[in-house]
């Protein structure tokens, strides 16, 4: 999938856990899940904020656009950055 999502990243960055990270957004722990393994098919703009939010983040620090032909870094990678 060319959207790369990369929750797991911010949560890692912060020492978050994902349940302390669903009730401050307001998700169940398995609709975060669903977002972390690139499973959902779409983000209500409303969510992507409240996510913002409690990580203090951008919107692009959540999703990647990543070419269909090109392998996306797994988390480990990603944090090693």
């Amino acid at each position: 999938m060319p959207i790369v999502v990369r929750i797991d990243v911010e949560l890692a960055r912060r020492k978050m856990s994902v349940g302390e990270f669903a009730e401050r957004v307001g998700l169940t722990p398995a609709n975060v899940a669903v977002l972390k393994n690139g499973r959902a098919k779409a983000v209500r703009f409303s969510t992507l904020e409240a996510m913002c939010r409690v990580l203090g983040c951008q919107p692009g620090d959540l999703l990647e656009w990543v070419p269909d032909d090109q392998e996306a870094p797994t988390a480990a990678q990603e944090a090693a950055r």
